[in-house]
């Protein structure tokens, strides 16, 4: 199919939309949130006055719903809501998508000021939630400036960049759009992250099947709100909240975060080992039914035994508990009726004996 022409007959009305608006905020921004910051243009543009109920009745929403929108939007730097000495919504200011907002002015009338009250006014159905997106408006440590297209040609210009941003279209495999560069610019401008933590973010996101910008910024700033600066201390922090390692701990009766020594242990099942996750979880299943202590050494003993025994899938491990189930019944008849009482009296875990148990109670 070819190009299409794109036309109309009517050239006397229309609405400017800023591409850097499209580019930077539209694609996060939900349905309600995109019909309202149009309709503002349009009544901006055409100098038409209106005010919540209008916006309301236009789109079918509620006048909270068309409040929660507007601060959305002045939280994301676009617009300015501005109020009178009664703290009555008197007028919105649209803002260029990339201008940084005025500071509020305290107690200040005058509707032409781009004031930010600490304290929006309330709806009459609004509830405790409207004071937090209040409180929100104010910009978060970490939160992501509106850098320019000058911003982003210095960093291109500098040394190293070029061999960042290369890196990263090797991982992603595309190039790398004007927004995509923002977020690298983003990482080592606001949050200080050295070139090494930013290739290492890269490839931890990328490995995770995530190669969108918005989840890799999320991740960094978790980082940067631990404090983590080296590619090291990202691995140890990630690992705690790895689904994987959630889960093994899970299944090892444990609902907090792993120790050192325990995520030790973890580590060498998956790395070391090289077993997959239904592997390492098979062998915390049974360590569960045999002992309520030291269950990572004894899954670790299982996990290692397994390995040396060549187990890669479970059907593997289906064929260990039919070599086991064929020597049982010689070795129980070897055991005397005292030496079997004696046994399971004893205070301590024999880990031998309750491993050959285990893998021949499957």
């Amino acid at each position: 199919m070819g190009n299409l022409k794109i036309y109309q007959d009517n050239y006397v009305g229309f609405t400017i939309v800023s591409n850097c608006f499209i580019d930077e905020y539209m694609a996060e921004a939900n349905d309600a949130q995109l019909k309202i910051y149009l309709y503002l243009m349009r009544m901006m543009q055409a100098g038409r006055p209106f005010d919540i109920c209008d916006i309301a009745d236009a789109f079918n929403h509620t006048e909270k719903d068309v409040m929660r929108a507007l601060k959305y939007w002045e939280k994301r730097g676009v617009l300015s809501l501005e109020y009178d000495g009664n703290r009555n919504l008197v007028g919105i200011r649209l803002l260029e998508p990339d201008q940084t907002v005025t500071p509020p002015v305290s107690g200040s009338s005058d509707v032409s000021s781009p004031s930010r009250p600490e304290v929006l006014p309330q709806m009459k159905d609004d509830t405790a939630s409207e004071t937090a997106d209040a409180r929100a408006c104010v910009p978060a440590p970490f939160s992501r400036p509106s850098y320019s297209l000058d911003d982003l040609k210095a960093f291109q210009e500098k040394d190293s960049t070029a061999q960042l941003l290369f890196i990263a279209e090797q991982y992603l495999g595309r190039t790398l759009s004007p927004s995509d560069m923002k977020s690298i610019l983003f990482f080592s401008d606001r949050l200080h992250f050295s070139d090494d933590l930013i290739d290492y973010l890269l490839q931890y996101c990328v490995e995770r099947g995530k190669k969108d910008f918005r989840y890799m910024e999320k991740v960094a700033i978790s980082w940067a709100e631990a404090h983590v600066t080296t590619p090291a201390e990202a691995e140890s922090h990630s690992s705690k909240y790895d689904r994987t390692v959630y889960t093994i701990m899970n299944s090892l009766g444990k609902h907090n975060a792993p120790t050192r020594r325990e995520a030790e242990f973890i580590r060498r099942w998956r790395e070391e080992y090289g077993l997959e996750p239904a592997i390492i979880l098979e062998a915390c299943d049974r360590t569960v039914l045999a002992t309520d202590k030291h269950r990572f050494e004894y899954a670790d003993r299982i996990l290692l035994s397994w390995k040396e025994a060549g187990v890669h899938h479970k059907a593997d491990i289906s064929r260990l508990d039919k070599g086991f189930q064929k020597e049982k019944p010689a070795k129980q008849s070897a055991v005397r009726p005292t030496d079997k009482y004696n046994r399971f009296m004893q205070n301590t875990y024999d880990y031998d004996e309750l491993e050959k148990q285990l893998l021949s109670n499957h």
